[in-house]
């Protein structure tokens, strides 16, 4: 089953003065919405985006696995484990917030930046916080979060390039950039699709496109 949701359905969070303005595809804060609190593992898939100087002061995260990917510009990372980081288009970060970390995120560029951040919940509770980039990712690489149980694919595509979503119980595709056909769904920039029990589906490119595909075991595995 394909479930599409559209970019223009996420719950908007917009603060001018501040120059950030956020875009939710789940339940999130105030936007409370019982029947949209998850898919699998994953609980929160923002698009943030954020004026030149602008930023998110410290904040605390515990028991969650936040994954981020800069689509444009550069974000700079600070947290309580002494990790500071610049993360570029292309790269990929990942923050296990394990017993409890806190940190900053902020545009310290001259440009506008815009990243999608993702929230996992962990199969287990507890441990030591964790921070890793991968700078570069090639395309087409798994990239694996082991205490979420989830692996996430970046996948490229030129016009009517094709590649397969994975054969799983849960599959989710946030498309980043340009438009994909999966099954009958033309899927834009911003629109994502929910997959359950995926079995021989193919992303199809109709633009120079990029897409980030999660593959995850049954929802009932996570805490």
């Amino acid at each position: 089953m394909i479930q599409v949701r559209r970019g223009d359905e996420r719950y908007r969070d917009e603060d001018a003065d501040a120059g950030i303005e956020s875009l939710h595809a789940f339940s999130f804060g105030p936007h409370f919405d019982p029947d949209n609190l998850r898919f699998g593992a994953l609980i929160a898939c923002n698009e943030e985006r954020l004026a030149a100087g602008a930023g998110f002061d410290e904040h605390p995260h515990r028991e969650t696995e936040i994954v981020t990917w800069v689509v444009e510009g550069e974000l700079t990372h600070r947290d309580s484990a002494g990790h500071r980081t610049t993360v570029r288009p292309g790269d990929l970060q990942r923050l296990s917030a394990a017993g409890g970390v806190r940190h900053v995120e902020r545009n310290d560029g001259t440009g506008p930046l815009r990243f999608v951040q993702m929230w996992l919940a962990p199969a287990e509770f507890g441990g030591e916080p964790e921070y890793e980039v991968v700078r570069g990712i090639a395309d087409g690489t798994p990239y694996a979060v082991p205490r979420a149980g989830a692996m996430l694919h970046v996948r490229r595509l030129a016009d009517g390039e094709r590649t397969a979503v994975p054969d799983a119980v849960r599959a989710y595709v946030q498309v980043v950039r340009g438009a994909v056909r999966i099954g009958e769904e033309r899927l834009e920039a911003g629109d994502a699709a929910r997959i359950t029990d995926a079995d021989g589906l193919e992303l199809k490119g109709l633009a120079a496109a990029e897409c980030l595909v999660w593959e995850m075991g049954p929802e009932q595995t996570y805490m």
